[in-house]
């Protein structure tokens, strides 16, 4: 059973999409995975606009509440041996602490496995942590290396080339600098991530905040609009909430991106990532165009 996107991508990728019994109303890649019935789903009610949503969800999280809600009827039925799980982001899934509360509830045996990747590189680990899981090993271990050799090639196109300034932004109102693996990603797409730090969590930024990194991502930086839990159609449409603002008017360049696809799902897919941000960095390097981008200025 799978409570995370990112983990239900691995389980795919690792050919064991038939026997995962269970899922969250978020996993929605790939298509195979609408055939599996939905065990936890989410308490927000705010959806579209940005501001409502951030607004809804620190209520929440300020009273205690969840801010995700567990099938226990469904999880008893299923009587699942492996969970998927992660404490990483308390907004973007169940955390595992509270499935292993809620299985001692239900009087559930189920092993949780936590997939907490701060880093591009943990994230792979997390491939071949659920082939160990799952007796499917040897292919985590082949999609791991195939996953080194695309990036290798990548560090080939790109080096020697100019590094521009990124500025990675995972939600409009308010901002917010995205963390964890998303400042590996760009380095391994020869850009300079801007804050430059070492991996962390994603954090709120204050406008001024945001107008000080534009202006250090310098005249040929980028601005990369990549809200969390939505795709290329919903991040364009998210961005109206940011184009007007004049923090962002000194940005050279100012994309959109499919971010469950390419950045806010550590799984297999963030190598997609690393190749979208090197075709945008870099024009001409790599013979693929920006795949799940669009430009907005």
């Amino acid at each position: 059973m799978s409570l995370l996107p990112s983990a239900t991508e691995i389980v795919f990728a690792l050919g064991l999409g038939d026997q995962l019994r269970g899922r969250s109303f978020e996993c929605d890649w790939p298509a195979a995975a609408a055939g599996v019935p939905v065990v936890s789903d989410t308490a927000l009610a705010a959806s579209g606009d940005p501001g409502a949503i951030d607004a809804e969800v620190s209520a929440l999280v300020g009273a205690g509440e969840p801010i995700y809600t567990l099938d226990a009827g469904a999880i008893r039925s299923i009587a699942p041996d492996l969970i998927l799980a992660q404490d990483l982001c308390r907004v973007c899934a169940v955390p595992s602490g509270a499935v292993n509360d809620a299985l001692a509830t239900m009087g559930c045996s189920a092993e949780v496995l936590s997939l907490d990747p701060h880093s591009l590189d943990e994230v792979l680990a997390s491939i071949t942590a659920v082939g160990e899981a799952t007796g499917t090993t040897a292919k985590a271990r082949q999609l791991v290396a195939e996953a080194r050799s695309r990036l290798h090639a990548v560090a080939e196109a790109v080096a020697g080339r100019p590094r521009r300034g990124v500025l990675v932004l995972e939600w409009a109102d308010p901002a917010f600098g995205a963390g964890h693996w998303v400042p590996d990603q760009v380095r391994a797409a020869g850009g300079v991530p801007v804050p430059d730090s070492d991996p962390g969590p994603s954090r709120r930024l204050s406008w001024p905040e945001v107008a000080d990194a534009v202006a250090a991502c310098g005249d040929d930086g980028v601005v990369v609009f990549a809200p969390c839990g939505f795709d290329l159609a919903g991040a364009v449409d998210q961005a109206g909430a940011l184009m007007g603002r004049d923090e962002l008017s000194g940005a050279g360049e100012v994309w959109a991106v499919d971010a469950n696809a390419l950045v806010s799902r550590p799984g297999p897919r963030v190598v997609d990532g690393v190749e979208t941000l090197a075709a945008i960095l870099h024009p001409g390097a790599l013979p693929q165009a920006p795949t799940g981008a669009s430009r907005l200025r």
